[in-house]
């Protein structure tokens, strides 16, 4: 780390009283600059070393990274190694004893606000630490062997050292992929290795995400989307078509000769480790998995809640959700027969996401803060995930943007689970407006805009897994608000029918939340407790879930993705219980639209923070 020296003074012919108060006031003000001066250093050499160290992560972070002091690097795909592990744990206990010996009330408020969120997280990475071999970086539904080709294909070329940047990095693959495989023997070695099933469907994913068929035949997506991302900077002018097929031939044979091996090399290892015995258990069941689960419930959520109180908040809205389907049944009758599918199959008056995507934004306007009225409202581009992906990822996914270009973004969307129509209509108010899209947008914006604190890019380090999807599901429920206000406005010549619709929408609404809390509480069951597949089938039997087929998918997706419902349904749930205090504490002054502003201006950042910024704005 570096720090600034410390600045010498000439004196002048003085009298000594003059130089005793001159004196005073300066060591004064010193001390008092001293301490803002050394946090902001600390911060911008951690952002920078985390930038420079990750090539990947700062092509995804920022668009020009010249702007931020970054002019030479080397492409780095970082790669697992258990020497650097504890090289990088203890440069975190350095840098988190240098933080705590700052004087906090030296610091500007934005300042010390930065410092408490970072120094929350270096602890909470410390904590994990405690636990090196409880994570798995190859989980079959979010895993980096299905992961890393995504990033690969949305990899932006704004320029030409992009390109290389990039060819770089994919050159770096066989490498990642061998260390990866390297933890996973030594999972194995510590009796952690993933389940036969789980196993099995990464070795699967492995021999099919990438094929030598694809490649000879040239339409595998890392072809076709490397080309086309080539042609953009053809006709910028910043690149010939000769140097453009030069870098096409090199990706080709980068894709052939690395890559692809690099799979086939995972996948061959991963079988040798395969061991049938392995049963597929939750966290609960290993020596240490209880603990672990509590702290990466912290690391996931950002609530730092017992385990316990999140139960019983998750139980309560459990029963709250079954209360209000009863409610929503008894009131309109005519549901009570008709499949959950077929109210999905409703007709939707919007067919296409562009249509939805507008009505979504218009509809925000009077509860959610607009963006920056001096930058252009950002381009979006809704794109399918390809076909080689399907089977692997999520029904839609958002990209972030760079810091400093939130011009473009892409919303994927999995056609193979994702339906049209309502569901669609949904999806894109998580993914877009007012989800993730517009809270990046926001954020970056707003981050931009305070350019000249440039500490506080070390906050784009700091991932809060509760406050990004907590806030993307909350916005989500009120899409289905929206959705049943566009039917009450489109309205049918029998009213009947709009009331039926709009009836339908909340009850697919409650019954999605009533799912996803039942999810989360199997979550703690499963990792917390050590409920068995047994106990976890006989729950989703009393809430009507009975298939054999059903069951094994649920209980085998949640034990291999620890807290993943409760990133999502916790955050949700934080989200609420910040909402009621507002209230409270605003009273009459209260609104949505001063609450979401709120929110957003204050994140990301974990709901313990967020509850006592919320009470500091009442003192004010």
């Amino acid at each position: 780390m570096r720090f600034h020296t410390r600045p010498t003074f000439r004196r002048t012919a003085i009298t000594a009283a003059l130089l005793a108060v001159a004196t005073a006031l300066f060591l004064f003000l010193f001390s008092h600059g001293r301490d803002e001066r050394l946090f902001e250093q600390l911060a911008d050499d951690l952002f920078l070393s985390e930038m420079t160290a990750n090539t990947l992560n700062m092509h995804y972070t920022l668009a020009f990274p010249e702007d931020f002091g970054i002019q030479e690097y080397e492409a780095i795909l970082p790669c697992y190694s258990f020497d650097d592990d504890l090289s990088a744990l203890t440069q975190t206990e350095n840098l988190l004893n240098r933080l705590r010996d700052l004087n906090e009330s030296r610091l500007s408020d934005r300042n010390r606000y930065t410092l408490t969120l970072l120094e929350n997280t270096l602890e909470n990475s410390l904590a994990l630490s405690n636990y090196p071999y409880y994570e798995e970086p190859l989980s079959p539904s979010s895993g980096m062997q299905s992961q890393l080709p995504i990033l690969l294909a949305e990899y932006t070329f704004r320029s030409v050292r992009d390109v290389e940047d990039y060819l770089d990095i994919l050159d770096q693959t066989d490498e990642y992929f061998e260390a990866l495989l390297l933890y996973e023997q030594e999972k194995a070695d510590v009796g952690l290795l993933m389940p036969s099933v789980s196993l099995l469907q990464v070795v699967e994913q492995c021999d099919t995400i990438l094929t030598k068929e694809e490649l000879d035949s040239g339409t595998h997506f890392l072809q076709t989307t490397f080309a086309e991302r080539l042609e953009g900077l053809i006709a910028d002018g910043k690149l010939t078509s000769q140097k453009a097929e030069s870098y096409q031939a090199l990706n080709d044979r980068l894709l052939r000769t690395v890559m692809l091996p690099a799979y086939e090399a995972l996948g061959d290892g991963l079988l040798v480790l395969e061991d049938p015995a392995i049963p597929l258990r939750g966290l609960a069941a290993q020596p240490d998995g209880a603990a672990y689960y509590e702290q990466l419930l912290i690391s996931q959520t950002g609530s730092y809640r017992p385990v316990s109180e999140i139960k019983e908040m998750v139980v309560t809205k459990l029963y709250e959700e079954y209360q209000n389907l009863l409610d929503i049944l008894s009131e309109t009758p005519d549901l009570v027969n008709v499949p959950y599918d077929t109210l999905l199959e409703q007709e939707f008056p919007y067919k296409n996401a562009a249509e939805m995507l507008v009505d979504l934004q218009k509809r925000m306007s009077a509860d959610f803060p607009p963006l920056d009225a001096n930058e252009p409202l950002p381009g979006v581009a809704v794109k399918a995930v390809s076909e080689n992906l399907q089977d692997y990822c999520a029904p839609a996914f958002y990209l972030t943007p760079p810091l400093d270009d939130t011009s473009s973004n892409a919303i994927y969307i999995n056609e193979k689970s994702t339906p049209a129509g309502l569901e669609l209509y949904t999806t894109l108010a998580h993914e877009g407006y007012p989800g993730h899209m517009y809270q990046s947008v926001y954020h970056n914006r707003n981050t931009m805009d305070a350019s000249d604190d440039s500490s506080n890019h070390v906050r784009e380090l700091l991932w809060y897994g509760g406050y990004l999807e907590g806030w993307a599901l909350y916005v989500e429920f009120i899409s289905y608000d929206y959705a049943s206000q566009l039917y009450q406005e489109i309205g049918t010549a029998d009213s009947s029918t709009t009331n039926t619709m709009s009836a339908a929408i909340q009850l697919i609404k409650h019954d999605r939340s009533l799912q996803l809390s039942l999810y989360s509480l199997i979550d703690i069951m499963i990792h917390y407790e050590n409920a068995s597949k047994e106990q976890v089938a006989n729950l989703l039997h009393n809430f009507g879930i009975s298939s054999k087929t059903a069951v094994s998918a649920i209980y085998e997706y949640i034990v291999e993705e620890p807290t993943n419902y409760l990133k999502y349904y916790l955050g949700y749930l934080e989200i609420l219980e910040l909402k009621e205090t507002a209230r409270e504490l605003w009273g009459n002054n209260y609104s949505d639209y001063e609450f979401h502003t709120f929110f957003l201006d204050c994140g990301p950042a974990d709901f313990t923070f967020l509850e006592e910024r919320l009470a500091e704005l009442e003192v004010k």
